[in-house]
């Protein structure tokens, strides 16, 4: 199997290294001959969980064939490879969706496994790794290894949030959630601050399939916080009388283009707050109901392509952390306020909650609240308020989400991720040699002992 040195990144664009690219062809080929690796799918991580700077990445998505779909059952085998957005062009027409979906369309099955992910519904559906009856790793050795909850049960949680560490995934057999329609039926609720936010989104959360809040921290004063909260079900065949001959098929969104990177000057403080503004009264002049394509509602982002090079070459950060319920509220709040007075606001915030823990030994999923803050990458100042604020998340009892962190201290990792032990007594069984690294493992040292 031929590669390539080439330079790569996730999708912060922080940071980059050079790696040696294998993109095998067929299943048979997927391991290089000696070197450490890890597998890479559409490269959506954030930071550097996708490729070993000091080995190989093993580019996964020609590894991408829908092998069997059961239709009366609800059960999809298929490769690795194959990406949600290709998945759900199969199943949305026959009545079906993916239980769980990240907030892109451009991930691999296999990298939701890997990092366990989470949706908009995982109060209700928890995670994807919820939803995985069985999937086969690919071992250090060579070997292919079936692994459920019921066989082989250890190395299905360690694999399962494990990023990709303890083999690559293979093939995954997933239970599907059906539908009626292609469409979702959403309802929106403005907020004046972040207090009015958190109880918003905890209200609708026992009675909606899916909520999420948009924050607005770049608002002056009180208002800091203020947001759109949605909730949304899969519409049913009721609503969709009359709009469409087939309720299952609908268009494709149009897609523009990021063309080049942007200077420097077009994502900053005032211009991000003026976008605020007008999308928190758009929203707000918008009807409180309506349909919405689940293109549009699962997979917003996705209408503008490379939307990263909005950040400019030197890319970003996001900061994506968990703190249990009854603390989430107030330390959020003062978390924030605490990066605004450093001069380092947030320019995209989105607030959830979860009410299930992850299956995985390092699933990032468990009550409480997550909240996503993305911040465009300068100087070390932001790197030193980050840090300060991990030992906020300690203090609190929760996480870091691996998946998006660039930046996580060794230490800091060990006290989110109590059972990080368990885990690695799994990986050194599946994988003496330690064969399978990245640069976030590398960078969290994570095959050193607890």
């Amino acid at each position: 199997m031929r590669s390539i040195h080439t330079n790569v990144s996730g999708w912060g664009r922080y940071p980059t290294a050079s790696t040696r690219l294998y993109r095998p062809e067929r299943y048979r080929d997927v391991m290089p001959h000696d070197e450490s690796c890890i597998a890479r799918g559409c490269g959506r991580s954030y930071g550097d969980a996708s490729f070993d700077p000091d080995g190989a990445t093993i580019l996964m998505t020609r590894l991408d064939r829908l092998l069997e779909l059961d239709t009366q059952r609800g059960v999809l085998r298929a490769e690795a490879g194959a990406t949600v957005d290709e998945v759900l062009e199969l199943l949305v027409p026959r009545g079906w969706f993916l239980p769980v979906v990240p907030g892109t369309r451009h991930v691999t099955l296999g990298g939701c496994a890997a990092a366990d992910v989470h949706g908009k519904n995982q109060h209700r559906a928890g995670c994807f790794g919820d939803h995985i009856q069985e999937l086969e790793l690919i071992l250090a050795d060579g070997s292919r290894l079936r692994c459920s909850p019921q066989a082989e049960p250890e190395v299905f949680q360690a694999t399962i949030g494990g990023m990709g560490l303890t083999g690559i995934i293979g093939e995954l057999t997933i239970r599907l959630q059906p539908i009626e329609t292609a469409s979702v039926q959403v309802t929106q609720r403005s907020t004046a601050n972040l207090a009015e936010t958190f109880a918003a989104l905890a209200e609708v959360d026992s009675d909606a399939a899916y909520t999420v809040a948009w924050l607005d921290c770049l608002a002056p004063g009180e208002a800091m916080g203020r947001g759109v909260v949605t909730h949304a079900e899969h519409a049913p065949l009721s609503t969709a009388t009359g709009r469409r001959a087939d309720p299952l098929v609908i268009p494709r969104p149009s897609t523009r283009r990021v063309p080049v990177d942007a200077p420097g000057w077009v994502l900053n403080r005032r211009t991000m707050a003026l976008y605020n503004r007008r999308y928190l009264r758009r929203c707000r002049s918008a009807p409180a109901t309506g349909l919405s394509s689940y293109h549009e509602h699962f997979f917003p982002l996705d209408r503008l392509a490379h939307w990263n090079r909005l950040y400019g070459r030197r890319g970003f950060l996001q900061y994506q952390f968990l703190l249990p319920a009854d603390d989430a509220p107030a330390q959020g709040e003062s978390m924030l306020r605490r990066l605004i007075r450093a001069g380092h606001p947030p320019f995209l915030a989105v607030l959830k909650r979860f009410a299930r823990s992850g299956l995985g030994l390092l699933s990032f999923a468990q009550p409480g609240y997550t909240l996503a803050l993305d911040f465009p990458f300068g100087d070390g100042g932001i790197l030193a308020e980050l840090r300060a604020l991990d030992e906020v998340v300690i203090a609190g009892g929760g996480r870091v989400y691996l998946a998006k962190d660039a930046r996580l201290e060794a230490h800091a990792f060990r006290a989110m991720y109590p059972r990080f032990g368990e885990w690695l007594a799994i990986k050194r069984r599946l994988d003496p040699g330690q064969r399978f690294r990245s640069g976030l493992s590398r960078r969290l040292r994570m095959q050193d002992p607890p």
